[in-house]
């Protein structure tokens, strides 16, 4: 498989995401950077606008077939959803998908932004654009990171 494809799924991947694809591409398949960062930052929105897109119709579908997932659902966006929003207010819900979005640490990032823009219930077209800046913030702190400790791994 080629280098380029491997960079994009690895950051279509959930906990890793483009935190591990960037440092991939750079270190182990000499990627410019320009392209380690385009491929992995691709690479993490289709997962997350596909959670935006999908998350709501597909819960209905689960909730309307299984007493289970209706349960879940319920609580999920009516009990934890209703009460986020009432806590942190529109600015802040919005404020909140960016920076899960676009911190690039441990179980959170783009896939935690995504869930949230869903739960938080963030209109669709907002929290695609929402998730892409938050990504597009990442990539670069990513890039910035992957950078400094390739330059001080090689100059040590």
């Amino acid at each position: 498989m080629i280098p380029e494809l491997k960079t994009f799924l690895i950051a279509m991947s959930p906990i890793i995401e483009l935190r591990g694809a960037i440092p991939v591409a750079l270190k182990a398949y000499n990627l410019p950077l320009w392209k380690a960062y385009g491929l992995s930052v691709a690479g993490n929105l289709v997962p997350l606008w596909g959670i935006i897109f999908l998350g709501r119709p597909i819960a209905n579908f689960l909730s309307r077939e299984c007493l289970f997932f209706k349960k879940f659902f319920d609580w999920l966006f009516f009990k934890i959803g209703k009460k986020a929003n009432l806590l942190l207010g529109k600015m802040g819900c919005d404020l909140t998908v960016l920076i899960l979005t676009a911190l690039p640490i441990p179980l959170v990032g783009g896939w935690t932004g995504a869930i949230a823009s869903l739960i938080l219930e963030v209109p669709a077209k907002k929290g695609i654009w929402l998730v892409f800046f938050g990504t597009l913030i990442s990539g670069i702190i990513v890039s910035l990171l992957s950078l400094g400790l390739i330059n001080f791994i090689s100059g040590a």
